[in-house]
């Protein structure tokens, strides 16, 4: 690149600071506009997802027209979600049905004979004498209840604003996902027309390296996230957790973001504690179980899944992969988790591109080799 080997003038820099603040107005503006803005750039993201089924409609398939060819894929998509639900619902509600009996089995028995610790024992028997949670399970008055022990928080859920917000966002989310899903690639390449003419050629490989690589990056975590959906719900089910399908499932879909499964140790403790009420079994036994599991899977994913699946994908060592995901989730919290495997990448791949000179071999032609 012609623009690394420029000498810096004067001139050069005032550009540099008048880009720089100009990109801080510009942050700044993103932050102040982002309510109005989150709904396009989830359609966007969706749209890039999506993408791909388009052009397997379109092009393989051989649909006659865009539309129709966005229209399969959404009916597609519609289907799968729905079909989920249907298969998630049931186990739900049982699951809900059993967690509801062994609250009411715990607040109808002597707490004395159930291994709780002194300290969380207190904290339950305060919380449930102030909320009267018997009387409100038995009588199914729990939703009115909370609507009476928290007045703001209801009263913000029922709000008109948010409720016709919170509706026009998804409407016109689902209108920019529509049109975004038939004009992608203006979309995706009328960018470029706004730029100088001596970046566009930089600027259309580095979006295209870009898009290869987070591409496959979510492949990659799409395909750890299964895995631990299927680990987590079997180590749950080992140790005797209610739901463990549904809260293994929980967990690894938010595994699809690196380290975010710790999230879920709560609610799984919430679930041990049910089962103490429920069989009486040692309080500290079971969260040491529920720990047990997250310790196993967790090296398991660290040490095999991770660095095959994503040591073939990105090109990169374990010890890099974890690196990285340390150094980006610092800088980024949860956005540099999710593209911090990406980004690595290309910045390998770019300073080994622009900035490392090229060695003899592969500038001058060995000897013998004839073309």
């Amino acid at each position: 690149m012609s623009f690394l080997s420029t000498p810096i003038t004067f001139d050069r820099f005032v550009r540099g600071l008048l880009f720089l603040a100009g990109a801080a107005v510009l942050i700044a503006a993103l932050r102040w506009l982002s309510p109005v803005l989150i709904p396009f750039l989830a359609a966007w993201a969706l749209a890039w997802i999506l993408i791909p089924v388009v052009h397997f409609f379109q092009y393989t398939c051989r649909l006659r027209s865009r539309a129709l060819s966005v229209g399969v894929t959404l009916s597609l998509a519609v289907a799968v979600m729905v079909l989920l639900a249907w298969w998630a619902m049931p186990m739900v509600i049982d699951g809900l049905t059993h967690i509801k009996d062994a609250t009411l089995r715990y607040l109808q028995s002597d707490a004395k004979t159930l291994q709780l610790p002194e300290w969380l024992r207190h904290y339950v028997e305060e919380g449930v004498a102030a909320l009267r949670l018997e009387e409100m399970l038995r009588e199914g008055k729990l939703i009115s209840a909370l609507r009476n022990a928290l007045p703001h928080v209801w009263g913000v859920f029922l709000s008109t604003v948010d409720v016709v917000m919170g509706l026009t966002s998804v409407f016109f989310s689902v209108l920019y996902l529509l049109f975004l899903l038939i004009d992608y690639e203006r979309f995706s390449t009328g960018w470029l027309a706004y730029m100088p003419q001596r970046s566009r050629h930089f600027l259309s490989e580095l979006a295209h390296d870009i898009a290869h690589h987070m591409r496959g990056y979510f492949r990659g975590q799409a395909l750890i996230a299964l895995w631990n959906c299927m680990m987590f719900s079997l180590g749950f089910w080992i140790i005797g957790l209610p739901m463990p399908i549904g809260m293994g499932c929980f967990v690894g879909l938010i595994s699809f973001v690196p380290y975010v499964q710790v999230v879920g140790f709560l609610p799984a403790a919430l679930l041990a504690l049910l089962q103490m009420a429920e069989t009486g079994r040692s309080f500290w036994m079971l969260m040491l179980l529920v720990l047990v599991v997250y310790v196993v899977v967790q090296i398991i994913q660290d040490v095999f899944i991770t660095p095959r699946i994503m040591g073939g994908i990105m090109g990169l060592r374990p010890a890099i992969i974890l690196l990285s995901l340390s150094v980006w989730g610092f800088i980024g919290g949860i956005l540099g988790l999710v593209v911090g495997l990406p980004l690595t990448t290309i910045l390998i791949d770019y300073y080994r591109r622009y900035l490392v000179p090229p060695t003899a071999e592969e500038t001058v032609p060995q000897e013998g080799k004839t073309e």
